[in-house]
């Protein structure tokens, strides 16, 4: 099956790529600001959304090629979370990419002796082993996990859960490949190799992915720079959707 791509908007083209168990419709509060300054390729991530079932093989490599495919050369890249590491993924692998906008995103999720800045492995494995029950539930309890911390956690709760399975329901395959990939991949040591443009968009208050993390990555990479938001949590495209739009319009209008 191939993916589902919406396109909307005119001006420079701009992919956005959603996090784990959701879909393209999440980006809802910064849709139309940004397509009347950008060419939207807006994605449903293999086997989420639209875009399930998905046979394909469930790696960053695989994801990152399958997108590419379907969306312009050169474009820029915009991925929240596990979107996020999809991009890092695709331009460290070549993938003709103008410039990188990370949100909430960090190189490795689950903390280890030199990492710091991240989860307990134990609470990624404990989603890994309630999706074999009910993934309906869990999913539900990631969503409260990426909301805390916010200033405006309640609404961005509420506005996750509300349009959670708008584009239909995820892949059971699809959730534990992705799942997979948060908990195992590391890719800090390929952003020194990632020449493009950088910006890492965070939530001052992001507790599933710490600003400590974005802090580190920005200074690992040859152009790359931090913004901040102020009282945001994992998602500040809901919470704080202004600041956002204005960040993104200015980093990649320079």
């Amino acid at each position: 099956m191939s993916l589902y791509v919406e396109r909307i908007g005119q001006g420079p083209d701009l992919v956005l790529l959603h996090g784990w168990g959701l879909h393209g419709g999440l980006w809802g509060p910064v849709l139309e600001p940004l397509a009347e300054a950008f060419s939207l390729h807006v994605v449903d991530l293999p086997g989420h959304g639209r875009s399930a079932p998905w046979s394909g093989d469930y790696t960053l490599e695989a994801i990152a090629d399958a997108i590419a495919a379907e969306v312009p050369a050169g474009a820029h890249w915009l991925g929240w979370s596990l979107g996020g590491r999809i991009v890092l993924s695709a331009a460290a692998r070549g993938v003709a990419i103008e410039r990188l906008v990370l949100v909430g995103a960090t190189p490795r999720f689950t903390r280890a002796d030199d990492w710091p800045h991240a989860l307990e492995p134990e609470v990624l494995e404990g989603f890994a082993r309630s999706l074999e029950q009910d993934y309906r539930t869990t999913l539900k309890r990631f969503l409260a996990v990426q909301s805390q911390g916010s200033e405006r956690g309640r609404e961005e709760l509420r506005a996750l859960r509300e349009s959670l399975f708008d584009h239909g329901e995820p892949s059971p395959e699809a959730l534990a490949g992705g799942l997979a990939i948060l908990r195992d991949a590391d890719l800090r040591a390929q952003l020194p190799g990632i020449t493009q443009p950088s910006l890492w968009l965070h939530g001052e208050r992001d507790t599933l992915a710490p600003l400590a993390a974005a802090e580190w990555s920005a200074a690992a990479m040859p152009d790359a720079r931090l913004e901040s938001i102020p009282g945001a949590g994992h998602a500040p495209f809901i919470s704080h959707p202004e600041a956002f739009v204005a960040a993104v319009k200015g980093f990649l209008h320079e």
